[in-house]
């Protein structure tokens, strides 16, 4: 159908004649010829047609799946078909559909998150994310913000935070958001061609989003879709084969680009998906086999794990928990939180200090205080929603509360104050028999009507604690908390999970250097029937072990006791195995460090790369 159109011819901004009546299907198209014709520096910055028509593709596939009431086409000239084409729509689902491919749609998922507080963030979003079905090479994300198409560094980096626990590796995701906030709220002026954009209360903002986003991806990874594609093969019939990109639209492949030149003084030469770099690749260490790595990684036999099936959508509306994590929130330290985001792990430095780069930077990280304040929240953040560590045979308190007392002696074996011992652990047993239904409700630690300890919450995935501090634990429970007050309750209780869980160094000492000679067996100086200088309890397949390291009347000897340097190795190999793997992604997508940490020695900056180049250039 035509209709009666205006045509009007525009150079250098300037109208050249009074449009003029012609005849033409309705809608607007236009034409740009002769490119940059007056501009021969930026007309020789311009890369071949192929690839600037691929940003062409790709900024208008991006427009049509906001703008649903509009139909777009986009065809190359000389093509037969159309690379982009949709129609006019009331869903946007149906437009990503159209340009991006059913592949694509079927594993995108709603996302909503709103904010109406003047004092902390006003906004609306509602877009949709891929699922955890969902595998592409490159992250395609779709944002718009009050109608425009921008692009965030902030938001995008703590939703790939998000999906980089859920998706496999080198798996990106698909998003597309749009964001409705005050216009005074935005500041468009980050970037010259005002692509890049700042919003107020940014940080607010960000992680309402994020929260949304890992509650929703969450919830979509409890199942996975795979889809089965039966074909029927005849011999009258060739083979044929289609490839369906998931990613994006059908475009030109481009054929290279240019790369940025970075001074060597900013150069960063590690990542934090890319092994190489780390300490590990320059220690001439034998790798573990398959079976002895799973090995390594049980600290304690587990008959079975309890999974909990309760709703994991469900968020604590418990005011007091609600309150304990707005505080986290709000103590959460902005510049700690860039290193923790996107530092990468190098090495051990020693038993308490991990070095990890962040940019140019080197800083040691202290990882029991880092374990300490992640586990803490974590217990927070899946209160009455944790999975179970069920122990292989109960241990009874009293005995577990009596153990620690005794530890606490400069005499283990000393028999004195020992009714006041038995006095103490049947009060803290009685009383934590009392508060049992609670602790099993709340944080899956689970006391039986007789007294004894049978089941531990699992925190972080793929991590159990170090069994020989259940008594120090046991008996902060009974000694450290107030539970009179609910708030003040559930903290101490979490706080005490948190340094129980804590990536403590083990109780023997580090085999590795000077450590060695604490594992040559010791030879009396006086009687020789007194060999024994290692004191064993065992108590309900818990293992606590006491040794002489003093050396004050004992001569050692040049052998070496095996078994227990093998036991040794194996503690703190898997220590260090659950730092790298476990701790510190986890930290990426989870911990937000507090203000305290900048200030008490959790965060120490070693080296600076543009400062050693200073120095280097003086010599």
């Amino acid at each position: 159908m035509t209709a009666t159109a205006s045509e009007v011819s525009y150079r250098d901004g300037i109208m050249e004649n009074e449009p003029k009546a012609c005849a033409a299907v309705k809608g607007t198209q236009i034409m740009v010829e002769n490119l940059f014709y007056n501009m021969a520096a930026r007309r020789k910055t311009l890369q071949n047609s192929a690839d600037d028509y691929t940003k062409i593709v790709d900024l208008l596939s991006r427009f049509s799946i906001h703008h649903t009431n509009l139909s777009f086409s986009c065809r190359k000239h000389g093509a037969a078909r159309a690379d982009v084409h949709t129609v006019a729509t009331s869903s946007s689902l149906d437009a990503i559909r159209s340009v991006y491919g059913v592949s694509v749609a079927r594993n995108l998922m709603k996302v909503e998150a709103s904010d109406d507080d003047p004092s902390s963030s006003i906004f609306e979003m509602n877009g949709f994310i891929s699922n955890a079905s969902y595998s592409a090479k490159k992250i395609t994300m779709v944002l718009y913000i009050n109608d425009r198409l921008v692009e965030c560094s902030a938001l995008k980096r703590a939703i790939e935070v998000v999906y980089a626990a859920t998706l496999p590796k080198a798996s990106k995701p698909f998003i597309y958001m749009t964001i409705m906030l005050p216009p005074e709220h935005v500041d468009v002026n980050v970037h010259p061609t005002k692509r890049e954009v700042s919003l107020l209360n940014q940080e607010i903002i960000v992680g309402k989003i994020q929260s949304a986003v890992e509650s929703k991806l969450r919830k979509s990874n409890e199942t996975r879709t795979f889809q089965e594609q039966t074909m029927e093969l005849l011999s009258s019939s060739p083979l044929v084969t289609r490839k369906d990109s998931h990613s994006s639209p059908s475009l030109p492949v481009s054929t290279g680009s240019r790369s940025q030149k970075v001074p060597v003084q900013k150069m960063v030469r590690t990542d934090s998906s890319d092994p190489a770099g780390r300490l590990h690749s320059y220690l001439d260490a034998k790798p573990l086999g398959e079976q002895e790595s799973r090995n390594s990684l049980t600290a304690v036999s587990r008959s079975s794990v309890r999974q909990r099936r309760n709703n994991p959508t469900e968020a604590a509306d418990l005011t007091s928990i609600q309150l304990l994590i707005r505080e986290i929130d709000s103590n959460s330290h902005c510049g700690l939180l860039d290193i923790v985001r996107d530092c990468t792990y190098v090495g051990m430095a020693d038993d308490v200090y991990a070095l990890l780069q962040h940019n140019t930077r080197l800083y040691l990280a202290n990882v029991v205080n880092l374990s300490k304040e992640l586990m803490y929240q974590q217990v927070l953040r899946r209160f009455a929603h944790f999975n179970g560590i069920q122990l292989s045979d109960p241990t009874p308190l009293q005995e577990l509360i009596i153990l620690a007392l005794r530890e606490e002696d400069l005499d283990p074996d000393s028999n004195e104050n020992d009714d006041l011992k038995k006095k103490i652990a049947e009060m803290n047993t009685d009383l934590l028999k009392q508060k049992a239904e609670m602790l099993d409700e709340c944080f899956c630690i689970h006391i039986d009507q007789d007294g004894n300890l049978g089941r531990l919450p699992v925190i972080l995935d793929q991590y159990t604690p170090d069994m020989d501090r259940v008594p120090e634990f046991v008996l902060c429970l009974g000694n450290d908390v107030d539970w009179e007050e609910e708030k003040s309750c559930f903290q101490a209780v979490s706080a005490a999970l948190g340094n129980f869980y804590a990536m403590h160094p083990p109780l023997l000492p580090n085999p590795s250097g000077d450590g060695l000679q604490f594992y040559q067996k010791s030879k009396p100086a006086g009687n020789p029937s007194d060999r024994e200088s290692e004191h064993n309890s065992i108590t309900h397949g818990f293992s606590f072990k006491s040794m002489n390291f003093e050396g004050n009347d004992k001569e050692m000897g040049d052998d070496i006791d095996e078994e227990l340097l093998s036991e040794a190795k194996s503690a703190w190999a898997q220590r260090e195995w659950s730092i790298q793997h476990v701790l510190f992604p986890a930290m990426r997508l989870f911990l937000k460090p507090p203000a305290s940490m900048a200030t008490n020695g959790t965060f120490v900056q070693v080296a600076s790369l543009e400062k050693l180049y200073k120095i280097f250039e003086r010599c």
